[in-house]
Order: C-alpha cells, then structure tokens, then sequence
C-alpha cells in the first residue's frame, strides 16, 4: 500500500517517517535526529535525547576510538621478524615487490603477503624406483637427495610445486642414466659415478625450470635386483666372486712365477756370456803366451825346452797323486808313490792335508827319479856283463 494512500478517518496522507497528519513536507531535522538517536543506541549512546546534544557527540569520539583502534590493530600485523637464516618474498597485490633480508620489517597487511624461506636449511627427499637397464636388465635402486633454497623468488613464483618438480626431476634423471649402463654397474662399483651423473643431470633440470633449488649432494644408498630374481642374482654374484677369486689366485702365482722364471734365465745368460767372456779371453792369453814363448825359445831353445818339460811334469803330478816309471831296457816298472812321499815331507804335503807341488820339489823329485833310473841301469847292465 502506498504511504499516502487514503485510509483511516480522513484524506489526509500518512507521514513516512512517523509524524502526525499534516499537509506539508516531511520534517529532515526531524528524520537526522531520529537517525542520530539509532545509531547513538548502537554505540552506547542511548535512544533519548535529554540531555541536550552531547548523545551526537559521544557517538563520534566512540567512532573514532574505534577506528583508531582498528587501525593500530592493522599495523601490529605487518610486523614481522626475519631471522638470519631466512629470507621473505614480498607480494603486494599478487605481484612480486621485493625481496627482504634478516631484520625486523613492516607491511601493510590485506595489501602485502610476505613468505618467509628458510635458504641454509639442507632439506632431502628420498625415493626408491625400480628401472630397466642397458643390457634390458631390471634393478631397484634407492637414491637419496640433498637440497638447499638459493633463489627464494623462483622457488616462490616460478614453480607451483618445486619440491614435487625436484621429486620428479630426481627420478626422471635416474632413470636417465641407469638406463645407459649396465646392471653389473648399478650393483657394485658404479654406484659412485651414477650418484655424480645423476647430480648433475639432476641440476641441470632443475635449472631448467626455474625452481630455485640447488643440490648439494646425490647419494645412491642401495642398488639390487627386484625380490622375485633376488635368489638367482645371489648366485650370480657368488660365481662372480669365486671368478675373481681363482682370477686373483692365479694372477699372484704369475707373479711369483714369471720373475723368478725371468730370473733364472737372465742369470743363465749371464753365465754364458761370462764364459764366452772367459774363453776368448783364455784364447787370447794362450795365444799370447804361445807368441812370447816363440820368441823365447828362438832365443833359448834348450833351457826353454827344460822349462817345458818341467811345467808339464808339474801340471801332471799336480793332479796325480801316483807315478809309474818304465825303466829303458828293463823289465821293472818303477812305483812312486807321490802320495805317501807328499804325506811324509812337509815341504810337498801342505797344512790342510792335500799334495802341493811346486817346482823346487818337481827338480828333487826328478833328480830322485833320474837316480833312481842309473841306479836299476847299472844292475841290470851288471847283470847282463855276468851272464
């Protein structure tokens, strides 16, 4: 129904802000003063206006309390402290603003968003995947990375995830590599090199991206076969083992061998060139001894022919120790035994028992010998004058 719809006891039309009847236009003194007394009953200004005109009054100095009050209160929230370690990513309105260092800070809060990122912290993700491998062979593999924040605006912006992008980019370069190696690498001793491959791989995607991540370290903690084959794998490695085994085995008695083998036959060598050595120079010394000897003997023949005789005779008794002497003429055969003669002069038999002939006893021993001949000459000449 329209406010001045005709109604009640009369035409007169009803007065929209609770007035009484009348012809004129509303009263706006009126209508601001009830709006005042409402608003004064919400902040404690009560709904009368006795009193005079302190209720309006009242009711601005509570407004601005309170206004006051809601703005420190918005202020205490930009606040914020950054420790040492960390630094804080400032978004004003969504968009990058700046970056803040350790230090206590302000901004405006509803307006500003500032994430804090710890950059020394060494975070880690782990994970263990299994994969196939260049000779088609499938191995588990357990790899561990190590990981600190060095750019905290891409880490914020750049990536909606970094750390699942790491966890994937991880795997991704994993399976990179083991998949260019063989399975007998993954299991013993290319472990390291896989662990330095996969870091770097591991870097440059992540460089890539734009994560902000760098890696500090990869390692590889475990490589083996799936549990279904691992019986069969054990035995496989157990051959292997024994093959280095008998390889290293075999490996040590070479090298006992082979020098010593290499050894004796320098050695025989050696010899043989000392005797090549020794015969030419022997050669060489006969022949020289033989020329000196000429000419000695063109010069002396008999007192060289005696010397002769003489040297033969020693080196002959030197290595005989008994004489048989076939006396000219004769039917006795002279027994001289060196032997027994050298034991019994001290001059012949020398102190440790053996026979030393020298040529003062070869003239004795030849003049005895000599005597000894005329002596049996003589008998038997006398024997054949009496017959």
């Amino acid at each position: 129904m329209s406010w001045n719809e005709p109604g009640g006891g009369g035409n007169k039309p009803k007065d929209p802000w609770g007035g009484g009847d009348n012809n004129g236009p509303p009263d706006l003194d009126e209508a601001l003063k009830k709006l005042q007394e409402r608003l004064g009953g919400l902040f404690g200004g009560g709904g009368s206006s006795s009193g005079g005109g302190s209720g309006p009054a009242f009711s601005g100095v509570a407004i601005g309390i309170l206004l006051l009050v809601v703005v420190v209160i918005w202020a205490a929230m930009g606040l914020y402290q950054v420790d040492q370690q960390e630094r804080g990513v400032v978004l004003r309105f969504g968009k990058y603003y700046e970056l803040v260092g350790p230090g206590l800070h302000w901004n405006p809060p509803l307006i500003d968003d500032v994430t804090l990122l710890n950059v020394t912290k060494v975070r880690s993700v782990s994970f263990r995947e299994i994969m196939l491998t260049q000779d088609e062979n499938i191995v588990e593999v357990a790899m561990s990375a190590q990981y600190v924040i060095n750019d905290p605006v891409k880490f914020v912006l750049k990536v909606r995830d970094p750390e699942r992008s790491l966890s994937h980019a991880a795997q991704s370069a994993l399976r990179h590599v083991v998949g260019g190696i063989s399975m007998d690498m993954v299991l013993t001793e290319g472990r390291v090199q896989i662990a330095i491959d996969v870091e770097d791989r591991l870097q440059e995607y992540l460089d890539l991206y734009e994560t902000g991540i760098f890696v500090e370290k990869v390692t590889v903690d475990e490589g083996k076969p799936p549990t279904q084959v691992q019986a069969a794998f054990d035995d496989v490695i157990k051959a292997r083992e024994d093959e280095e085994r008998v390889k290293n085995e075999a490996q040590a008695y070479a090298n006992g061998v082979v020098p010593e083998a290499r050894g004796a036959a320098q050695r025989q060598i050696e010899e043989a060139n000392g005797y090549k050595e020794q015969v030419i120079a022997n050669a060489q010394g006969e022949a020289e001894r033989f020329t000196r000897l000429l000419e000695e003997y063109e010069k002396a023949p008999q007192v060289t022919r005696e010397r002769l005789y003489l040297d033969a005779i020693q080196t002959v008794y030197a290595q005989s120790s008994k004489v048989m002497v076939d006396v000219e003429g004769g039917n006795n055969v002279m027994y001289l035994p060196l032997d027994k003669l050298a034991a019994q002069s001290p001059r012949v038999n020398g102190g440790d028992g053996q026979l030393k002939v020298d040529s003062t006893n070869i003239r004795e021993l030849t003049n005895a010998v000599t005597e000894q001949l005329r002596r049996d000459a003589a008998v038997s000449e006398r024997r054949r004058g009496g017959r």
